[in-house]
């Protein structure tokens, strides 16, 4: 059973549910690590787990990702049934339905931490570049995607950053901060110090994520564990 101090972590419920914001981080990064590495434990995806977590749920983390068919949150931070509460759109964009769905995993479940997850060559990303450099508008619902990147294309090109994924380190940045600005709820639990709120940045190739903001800002990358 994965352990982080006194507090079990994935189990439902735990003693000393919910951990601390620093806790569930330092958790996902120690499944990153197992995944990168090829060394996986997949915890929690046992028939006697499956069958504990049936009557009730205790995420430990809500991952706001990428719709990317490459971007599997269980699989990426090594966990399993019951352990993340997932709500994914094309370049994580954030409205009103997914505000909704955090701030029920964040109020009603406990969940202290929200983890925006983006990754490199994001494809809703070059979308909006080229919808911004072209002036055409995408046809079809597709705009509903590409309206909420152009924001982070404004930041980048006061800032002079012309690389795409320089560009999508930016976009996960902007969407913690629209997360937090867009929601009271989730602003007042941040306030409170009963979650956090993190951009993670993944990379296709190596499989590894690594931060780009943090709400609160002391909420840095834990050291590699020995």
């Amino acid at each position: 059973m994965d352990k982080l101090g006194p507090r079990s972590i994935g189990r439902a419920p735990a003693a000393g549910f919910p951990p601390t914001p620093e806790q569930a981080f330092a958790e996902l990064l120690a499944g990153n690590r197992r995944f990168v590495a090829g060394t996986p434990h997949h915890p929690n995806q046992d028939a006697d787990h499956r069958a504990a977590v049936a009557e009730g749920q205790h995420p430990f983390a809500v991952i706001v990702g990428c719709s990317d068919s490459r971007l599997a949150a269980e699989i990426i931070f090594d966990r399993g049934l019951g352990d993340l509460f997932v709500v994914r759109t094309a370049g994580h964009t954030v409205g009103p339905e997914v505000l909704g769905s955090v701030e029920y995993a964040v109020t009603v479940l406990g969940t202290p931490l929200v983890v925006v997850l983006g990754h490199d060559s994001c494809g809703a990303v070059q979308a909006a570049r080229a919808a911004a450099s072209t002036g055409v508008a995408p046809a079809g619902h597709l705009r509903a995607v590409v309206d909420p990147v152009l924001p982070s294309l404004g930041l980048a090109a006061e800032r002079g950053v012309e690389d795409l994924d320089e560009i999508v380190d930016i976009h996960i940045a902007h969407t913690v901060e629209a997360i937090l600005a867009n929601s009271s709820v989730l602003a007042a639990e941040v306030a409170g110090g009963r979650c956090a709120v993190v951009g993670l940045s993944y990379r296709l190739s190596a499989g590894e994520t690594r931060a780009v903001a943090a709400v609160p800002a002391g909420l840095t990358e834990p050291p590699a564990a020995a």
